[in-house]
């Protein structure tokens, strides 16, 4: 086994990238405090061909040192855009009929693995507070929430890591799918 050289990965420019179907996926990031975090969303959000990521509240946008280090030039590739309520981006989805769905623990979550996407539905995942979570009010707008599974002695993970699982989780599902 060879590890492949980078020219040989055939990836696509940030032009083609623009141009290409996407996942009908859109992220929100309510009030998220760690600019390492909102760059690791960016990059996984161009990894698996999300639509655009709307950073809300105190959530840092580009361009900033500390988001491009992790983000390694996916804030050029990702459609993104900063609305300082996150309610504002919620009922503005909702009006272009996506499904909005909080990653959140609550009473009558659906377990990720349970979950199944619609073929021809946009769905917008909001991802939460590293501390607090998706706000109360914001679980409330959303249509259902959903909730990976977790058998250790912990009750969460990083968004990160959340957004990585999530994400490609959903992208698996839909390629199944379509």
């Amino acid at each position: 086994m060879r590890k492949l050289k980078n020219e040989e990965l055939n990836r696509i420019s940030v032009d083609e990238f623009k141009q290409i179907d996407k996942t009908p996926i859109v992220v929100v990031l309510d009030n998220i405090r760690s600019l390492n975090n909102i760059g690791s969303v960016f990059r996984t959000a161009d990894a698996f061909l999300i639509e655009k990521i709307y950073l809300c509240g105190i959530t840092a946008q580009p361009p900033h040192n500390e988001i491009r280090k992790t983000a390694l030039g996916a804030t050029e590739s990702v459609d993104w855009e900063y609305v300082k309520d996150t309610h504002e981006a919620i009922e503005k989805l909702k009006q272009s009929n996506y499904t909005c769905i909080a990653l959140e623990q609550v009473e009558n979550s659906i377990m990720l693995n349970d979950f199944e996407p619609k073929a021809l539905q946009k769905y917008a995942v909001v991802f939460g507070n590293e501390v607090k979570g998706v706000q109360q009010q914001i679980v409330d707008l959303c249509n259902f929430s959903i909730e990976i599974p977790q058998l250790g002695t912990k009750h969460s993970l990083n968004i990160a890591v959340s957004a990585g699982v999530v994400l490609w989780d959903l992208f698996s599902k839909f390629k199944k799918i379509r």
